[in-house]
Parts: structure tokens; C-alpha cells; sequence
């Protein structure tokens, strides 16, 4: 009996962004995938698993588990794998270890909506939070965007944003709506329950890449970011009514799902975008389990090249 192989980052090295974005794209132009999510809650722990099925590509499904007491206590607060699945036969492919997709899946999907949305002439990117996502952005953005000449952090805790601007030799922001103003992107990847981001701080032209929020919840932006921005998702089908970020606003009538002007199949199908330098574009990463099968793709790749 054949072992099946487990995956980890050290056995693919480190991620070809602007290769890992191409691939992202090229798969919105394909079928339409399969999606279902699970989530599962105790107190304020969570389990989730996302599954995905893309007919020529295959299925698979990715559990994790989210406990925000463990970094206390020197654990990682996000934990899991995701099982890959032949499309054809159906039998299990793989297991991935979820920090190596998820790392690569969520920092892919951000910077390409940046390239599909920002202006061309993007300098300044602020990320918003100094955790593993963040790490990863500051790798992933320059890569994908080479126009990108300074990045900024902000995090609640002081510390932790010098700490990880010192392994990357970039800067920090103390404030925050200062911060704001002066970027031209601004990624915002905490785990927030309450808004971080004021859409009063944004200037006309900036591009709003939301990460967070993954639950009903949880949200990273106020009412007037959604108001004042065009508001764009990776797709509908993992975000609307899924996500805190938007359920929230769409349940007090702030906005509605009218508002959501396109997913990245309108996008890349040129169906949906920016239409002017001064709009604010507002793009809200759900991460959802299609993006990971597309990512364990290139990364099934990798090992087999």
C-alpha cells in the first residue's frame, strides 16, 4: 500500500509570486468550481473546513482549527491540512500542510486583486497587522507589483510591527490615519471583531485589500470604507453571507449585495474593475477553498518538477 504523500513548505522552497498569480488568474477563466464551507465554534475557538471541487482539476478540502489563546502560549493559533483528490478517479492525492497553501493561497489572492485593481502607479503599501499574513505580503506585494519602493506596518502592539519590520527592513507607522492617508494600498490582515480602518482616512485612488475576516463576526473595516470604495470579492459564493466584513453592513442596510460590483471572473473577463485613478477600490479576500485547490495545484506541481 502506496503512503500518501505529506507536503510541508520545506519540501517546495520558497513561492514564485508573480508564477502562483498568474496560475490564480488563469483559473478564473476556467470551470465554475464547486464551494461549501463548515465552521464549527467553541466559545471563541474555531474549526473550519472549505471544500472545492474543479471539474479537470480535481477536489480537495482544507480543515483548520483557530485558537487565539495559543500564541500565548507559544503555539500557532491557526492549525491544520488540506486533502487533495484525483478529479478522475477520486482517490486521495496528497496532504498539505495548511501553513505552507495558506500562506502562498492568501498572500496570492490579495496581490492579485492589487494587480487586477490598484493604479498602475502604486508606491506605498501599509499592511495593517504583523502576524504570518503579514510576513507573507511583505514578500508577495513587491514580487507581483515591482513599483511598490516602500512598505509600511501598523499593529496594536508596537512591538510585534518593529519586530517583524526589522527582519524586513521596513518601516512602521505610530499613526495609524496619517499612515492611511499617505498609502496607495492598504492591506489590513488582523484577526479584528471591531473596525480598524476608517474609510474617513482613505484619499481618492487608494486600493482597500481586506484579509481578516473570516467569520460571521468578525470584520476589519468601518461602514464608510465600504461606502466610499467600489466594492469588489474574490467570490461571491465565499464571502457574501459567509463574512462578518459584509454580512454586518448588508444586515443594517449600509449596503446591499447590488454593491458588490464583481468577483474575479468578472474581473479577469473584463466584465468589472477600476474605472478611474481617483476611485477607491475595496477588495474583500474570502480566501475560499477553490483558491487553495488551484494553489495545491502549483504546489503539486513543484514537488512533481
Amino acid at each position: 500500500m502506496s503512503t500518501l504523500p505529506h507536503i510541508r513548505a520545506e519540501d517546495v522552497g520558497p513561492c514564485d509570486w508573480p508564477a502562483l498569480c498568474d496560475a490564480l488568474e488563469a483559473g478564473h477563466r476556467g470551470p465554475e468550481p464547486q464551494m461549501g464551507d463548515t465552521f464549527l465554534h467553541r466559545g471563541g475557538d474555531v474549526m473550519l473546513s472549505r471544500a472545492a471541487w474543479i471539474d479537470g482539476l480535481g477536489a480537495g478540502v482544507k480543515s483548520v482549527t483557530v485558537l487565539p489563546g495559543n500564541p500565548a502560549q507559544g503555539r500557532p493559533s491557526v492549525q491544520g491540512a488540506m486533502l487533495i483528490f484525483d478529479d478522475v478517479t477520486g482517490a486521495p492525492k496528497a496532504v498539505i500542510d495548511n501553513a505552507l497553501i495558506t500562506r502562498w493561497k492568501t498572500a496570492a489572492d490579495s496581490v492579485l486583486s492589487a494587480r487586477l485593481l490598484a493604479r498602475k502607479d502604486a508606491r506605498h503599501l501599509l499592511i495593517i497587522g504583523a502576524g504570518a499574513v503579514a510576513d507573507s505580503l511583505i514578500e508577495a506585494y513587491p514580487a507581483v507589483l515591482p513599483g511598490i519602493e516602500r512598505i509600511t506596518l501598523w499593529n496594536r502592539s508596537p512591538e510585534r510591527a518593529q519586530a517583524l519590520a526589522d527582519r524586513h527592513d521596513v518601516g512602521v507607522a505610530e499613526d495609524l490615519a496619517a499612515a492611511v492617508a499617505d498609502a496607495d494600498i492598504v492591506a489590513t490582515c488582523t484577526m479584528a471583531k471591531e473596525p480598524v480602518l476608517e474609510g474617513r482616512w482613505l484619499t481618492p485612488g487608494t486600493h482597500v485589500d481586506l484579509i481578516g475576516a473570516f467569520t460571521k463576526d468578525m470584520r476589519e473595516a468601518d461602514d464608510a470604507v465600504l461606502t466610499r470604495g467600489r466594492l469588489f470579492v474574490d467570490a461571491r459564493a465565499s464571502t457574501i453571507g459567509h463574512i462578518g466584513e459584509l454580512t454586518i453592513p448588508m444586515a443594517a442596510g449600509v449596503i446591499s449585495e447590488a454593491d458588490v460590483l464583481g468577483e474575479f471572473r468578472d474581473i479577469v473577463a473584463g466584465r468589472a474593475g477600476r474605472q478611474t485613478p481617483d476611485e477607491i477600490t475595496v477588495f474583500k479576500n474570502g480566501g475560499g477553498a477553490h483558491l487553495d485547490l488551484m494553489t495545491a495545484q502549483v504546489i503539486l506541481d513543484r514537488v512533481r518538477s
